[in-house]
């Protein structure tokens, strides 16, 4: 039975005594060099005849030692001299420098994994690792990818590919280049980041992927470390790559990009003159339905409409009932003191404002209607965070993912977009009507109507 690191993690000193103390001498000697024993989920490849498998990670995940780990499983054989499963190996890094010094002599790279009786020698003239059985891996730089012309492998391991300076002509060469043996594989570690290629390989119908979080590494990093990060991008698009190690895209015709977001923060006022908490309502209020979009937004309506500015203060959203949404609105408005509640009222008509009453008969409620495609509504908010007036304090991350999907087009994402709906009720609210009004120009809330 294998017991791995989920067992590791709850037993109890006495389990892990008994079964240390039932191993022999030799046992004992090789169990830290048995990887499946002490692999997290996400580092032990899947099953199934794939070509490509991808581990997608965070920030200190473990996926450079289960890229590590896998070459090894794949070039040795049951004793040293005995020949694995590949004998020539293709090792990519974004430059000839990363590949060595973190794929190769890397803490966690493949001399480090090596038990003394199986590990390589490195030919620094060659860039080649050569095993005892005679297994060898040539390390290459994605940044010449015509390196990769005429060698020709059996197994790859390909390196942080989202960060190749010229990852699709590199990828490209490296598939003509892995030909050798009856089924070639390759595996690919890296934080993802919105890259074409990656994207690419993802579709793939022969691709496979584990993912994790750096939080899933956290007995072999620093606290200090964790608190850090977590602290400064937690909460963030560039957290959920960076930390969460999930791809976050920017899609064709997009309202919001990812660099219109990241340009937000930091922005935020020290003071605003009018705070609105927008709800956008689901469809239905069951348990599996979409989420209630409340946000909390700020207005800076000093001087001239031009200089107006504003401040995404809170994503309330929430899912469940009715009264839940309606309680989780209201407690918003009191918790920042917002001057209003506006509440689209499409889908429920005065059951919305009669909810919203139920929890506080005395808060103030303007309601809503949509009558043009959310895709028309938000574009002059996105016009807003194009011109750098609209600011995000931390913990916009479940919004800001909702808007890089909205597209001219509509929502590309799965589901609907109630997060991006209240904000642009919000804004809508808060700047873009009272703009209109003061330059003497039709309120903008009637283009909606």
């Amino acid at each position: 039975m294998r017991l791995g690191a989920g067992w590791l993690a709850s037993a109890t000193q006495e389990k892990i005594d008994a079964f240390l103390g039932g191993l022999s001498d030799a046992a004992l000697v090789a169990l830290p060099w048995i990887f499946e024993f002490w692999a997290l989920p996400h580092q032990l490849p899947p099953e199934g005849a794939w070509k490509t498998w991808v581990i997608l990670g965070g920030r200190g995940a473990g996926k450079t030692r289960a890229g590590a780990e896998w070459v090894r499983a794949q070039v040795e054989g049951d004793g040293p001299g005995d020949p694995g499963r590949a004998k020539r190996v293709a090792l990519v890094g974004g430059t000839l420098d990363q590949a060595r010094e973190v794929m190769v002599f890397g803490e966690s790279g493949i001399m480090a994994c090596s038990p003394p009786d199986r590990r390589p020698e490195w030919n620094a003239t060659r860039r080649m690792l050569t095993w005892p059985n005679g297994a060898v891996a040539q390390v290459f730089s994605a940044h010449d990818p015509d390196s990769l012309r005429g060698p020709q492998f059996d197994a790859a391991w390909a390196d942080e590919i989202a960060k190749w300076d010229k990852g699709q002509e590199a990828w490209d060469m490296l598939q003509f280049a892995l030909r050798l043996g009856a089924h070639p594989q390759q595996v690919v570690t890296t934080t993802p980041q919105n890259v074409a290629v990656l994207k690419a390989i993802l579709k793939n119908p022969s691709t496979v992927m584990t993912h994790a979080p750096t939080e899933a590494n956290r007995a072999y990093l620093a606290r200090s470390f964790l608190e850090e990060v977590e602290a400064r991008y937690g909460g963030t698009l560039r957290g959920a790559e960076e930390l969460e190690g999930r791809l976050v895209e920017d899609r064709e015709g997009a309202l919001w990009t990812r660099a219109m977001i990241e340009q937000c923060r930091g922005k935020v006022p020290e003071r605003v003159d009018r705070i609105v908490v927008a709800v956008d309502p689901p469809v239905s209020g069951k348990d599996t339905s979409d989420a209630c979009g409340i946000v909390v937004f700020g207005a800076v309506t000093q001087g001239a409409p031009k200089d107006w500015r504003g401040v995404v203060l809170e994503d309330a959203s929430v899912k469940g009932s009715a009264v839940v949404w309606a309680e989780a609105a209201v407690a918003a408005f009191h918790r920042h003191g917002a001057d209003r509640i506006v509440a689209e009222v499409n889908q429920g008509g005065e059951l919305v404002e009669a909810m919203l009453r139920q929890v506080d008969p005395m808060v103030p409620v303007t309601k809503v209607h949509a009558h043009r495609g959310k895709a028309a509504r938000a574009e002059p908010v996105a016009a807003l965070y194009e011109q750098g007036r609209i600011a995000h304090v931390p913990g916009m991350q479940l919004l800001e993912e909702e808007m890089v999907q909205m597209t001219r087009q509509g929502f590309a994402g799965k589901g609907s977009p109630d997060r991006v709906d209240a904000l642009v009720w919000a804004v809508t609210e808060a700047l873009l009507e009272p703009a209109g009004r003061q330059r003497g120009r039709p309120a903008i809330r009637g283009l909606f109507r």
